[in-house]
């Protein structure tokens, strides 16, 4: 198995599409830009799910296609979001959910991952529909999560890149899955950043 991993990333690297190439990039600036709550990310994010979008559509991921167009109306949202904060927060700071707002986020994604991995599984070619469904929409709540500025959305992603990490290998992206797998060590890094800047903003101490 491992082997033919390797076998078909070689050959992949030597047809890799400079436009997945320019995405990867660009999703790499996204994330390192969002860990240090920088609104350039959002421009980042724009280009990157742009290309994404036609990428995964040329490989049969119907949902991961139809995801980055989500992407792109975020990034707008975002950008507007962390420049204007909300109404009665001039400047949108670090928040955490409780956890009765966690079970409903988490039974939601399970529960319309089930539902529409059956109907793309019974009804078109999709490939991996349960997989891609679940990643689909833990993305969909979990992009809106950083929009919003909340703390866990680090934790949702690494879950949901570690998925993604065994779809894209088995569509033959490859340098998708290695951005991926980058992505799950950059999205703990970034839980620690946005968890000492709510630390410092509630005024409570460092662990020792």
């Amino acid at each position: 198995m491992l082997d033919t991993i390797l076998s078909g990333a070689i050959e992949y690297a030597q047809t890799m599409s400079h436009w997945e190439t320019t995405a990867v990039l660009l999703g790499v600036a996204y994330l390192v830009l969002a860990m240090r709550q920088s609104q350039w990310c959002w421009y980042a994010a724009f280009g990157s799910t742009a290309i994404f979008s036609w990428l995964f559509f040329d490989v049969s991921l119907v949902m991961e296609s139809a995801l980055n167009v989500y992407y792109l109306a975020m990034a707008v949202y975002g950008w507007l979001a962390w420049r204007n904060g909300a109404s009665d927060k001039p400047d949108l700071s670090v928040q955490r959910w409780t956890l009765n707002q966690h079970g409903l986020a988490i039974g939601s994604v399970v529960l319309i991952s089930l539902i529409s991995g059956w109907l793309l599984t019974n009804n078109t070619n999709a490939a991996l529909p349960y997989l891609d469904s679940f990643t689909t929409w833990g993305a969909v709540l979990t992009t809106w999560m950083v929009t919003r500025k909340v703390l866990e959305n680090w934790l949702y992603w690494v879950v949901i890149d570690a998925v993604a990490i065994y779809l894209y290998i088995d569509r033959g992206l490859y340098l998708t899955a290695v951005l991926m797998a980058l992505y799950v060590v950059l999205a703990i890094g970034g839980y620690f950043l946005w968890l000492k800047d709510y630390r410092s903003q509630q005024g409570l101490p460092e662990p020792a």
